[in-house]
């Protein structure tokens, strides 16, 4: 579609069209599924499935779609990435025009998540790879918009759904789609093969051992995967159950939209400057320190008496959530082999996934148990221990290794 003389010599702002549109979609469907369920006849029991179900499905699927992406004979991420979202475009559809049989309806909104979780790896390898081929593009730049559009949707989609109705859900999905497939389409992207997979071992290559051997090949990692999952689960904590939390500091529904926004805005910081900061200290160092954040977050969560405290605390979103969302990119990008790339950023944004899942599940649980606290409390002990492994089981790049 782009010959060399018409190519653009930065990548940077097609590639942040793709974040920005991609985020507008993953927000809408993960911030708003209870509103649409809610409307359309779900319990909040069947709600919870459905999510839970929907992270389990995508979960198994990262690192099979992941695989078969890092092969040089499969088609190249951006064809990938397009085949998918226009599956997702037409659930979208059936989930605007059509939500009079609830079975259908939980199907398609279930499945169009599970799509979306499995884009979310090859949309940050997407520019890894080109960053690779030797391309000018700010990764940090493309992430930290995703998180602007992400603040932005939260904070219109429920005026836009107050207006027009609950239909302003799927139809803020199927738009958001086809901006992201329209990004998708203008960004020059080509794929160049792999030189190491001719080198590939039999067992590499013997069908169903891929897993085995991607651990096997990196044992660190596996212990970095785990912290991750820790530091997930106290994240999902206070943000899936962040009006309970709020509440307990003696705020509102108001105050906990303040919070948000406070946080989203934050981050940004440190999103657009990363690639100025990991050329100043390496992405290992910056990766390996934000499981701390993550600690040091749910922690004060725990200890603010008030609202104007939760505030402040807020300011550990911008070495925690936003240090890993980046970072962990770069870090991925720097300690694979080739052939191995895709497959790590989707295992690892499995920890995303998992964290969710187990989050979802052990909040609500402990809550009713016994009560918010105890909930922060588990959250950052979680946080703690996925720290240490985070701290101890990152590895240097092998190129800082070797100087």
């Amino acid at each position: 579609m782009f010959s060399s003389s018409t190519q653009p010599s930065n990548l940077t702002p097609r590639y942040s069209c793709i974040q920005f549109f991609f985020w507008i979609v993953f927000v809408t469907l993960a911030n708003f599924a209870s509103v649409f369920l809610l409307n359309t006849g779900f319990t909040n029991t069947q709600i919870g499935i459905i999510i839970a179900l929907a992270g389990v499905v995508s979960a198994l699927l990262q690192p099979t779609v992941a695989s078969y992406a890092d092969k040089n004979s499969s088609p190249s991420l951006k064809k990938i990435c397009i085949f998918i979202s226009l599956i997702a475009l037409v659930l979208s559809a059936f989930l605007l025009f059509y939500t009079r049989s609830l079975l259908c309806t939980g199907i398609f909104y279930g499945s169009c998540f599970v799509l979306i979780q499995l884009l979310t790896p090859m949309v940050n390898s997407l520019g890894m790879e080109s960053l690779n081929q030797g391309k000018k593009l700010n990764f940090g730049i493309g992430r930290g918009m995703g998180s602007l559009s992400a603040a932005v949707i939260a904070s219109t989609l429920g005026i836009l759904v107050d207006r027009f109705g609950i239909r302003a859900i799927p139809a803020s999905i199927s738009i958001g789609l086809l901006l992201f497939l329209f990004s998708l389409w203008i960004f020059p992207f080509r794929k160049v093969p792999k030189e190491h997979q001719q080198n590939l071992t039999a067992a590499e290559k013997a069908p169903g051992s891929g897993a085995l051997y991607f651990f096997r090949k990196y044992k660190k990692f596996t212990i970095v995967l785990l912290g991750s999952i820790m530091v997930y689960v106290s994240h999902v904590l206070i943000n899936s159950f962040a009006y309970q939390v709020i509440v307990e500091k003696g705020g509102s529904s108001t105050d906990m939209g303040i919070a948000m926004a406070l946080a989203a805005i934050i981050e940004l910081p440190t999103m657009f400057l990363f690639g100025y900061m990991q050329k100043k200290i390496r992405c290992d160092i910056w990766f390996r320190s934000c499981g701390i954040f993550f600690a040091l977050k749910t922690l004060f969560s725990l200890l603010a008496p008030n609202m104007t405290v939760y505030y402040i605390i807020q300011i550990f979103q911008a070495f925690g959530w936003a240090l890993i969302s980046v970072s962990s990119v770069y870090y991925v990008n720097s300690i694979m082999e080739p052939q191995d790339v895709i497959k790590g950023q989707a295992y690892f944004t499995m920890t995303y996934t998992i964290g969710t899942v187990l989050g979802a599940l052990l909040g609500g649980w402990l809550i009713d148990l016994a009560g918010v606290s105890a909930m922060l409390i588990f959250g950052t002990a979680a946080a703690s221990i996925g720290a240490v492994l985070m701290l101890f089981a990152t590895e240097k790049p092998a190129e800082a290794t070797s100087r």
